[in-house]
């Protein structure tokens, strides 16, 4: 699973549309689209923010690991 399929999956557990993912962490809805699509990965700040948002580790969302992070739980 490729990190832009993670976003999606974790986007539609939350019922959230990509305008609001995309209001949520300060981008634009087209970048959050061609993230979901892999035309582009989104930059280590918005990985960041990403991963913030959705109370999961980076590694999760980069090495689709099966975990959530400890610190979240």
């Amino acid at each position: 699973m490729q990190i832009g399929e993670v976003i999606k999956k974790l986007r539609q557990e939350r019922n959230l549309s990509q305008q609001a993912l995309a209001k949520a962490i300060g981008v634009s809805q087209k970048a959050v689209d061609f993230w979901e699509k892999s035309i582009n990965e989104p930059k280590a700040s918005y990985i960041v923010a990403l991963a913030d948002f959705f109370e999961v580790s980076c590694d999760y969302l980069l090495r689709e690991e099966n975990y959530r992070n400890e610190r979240f739980r």
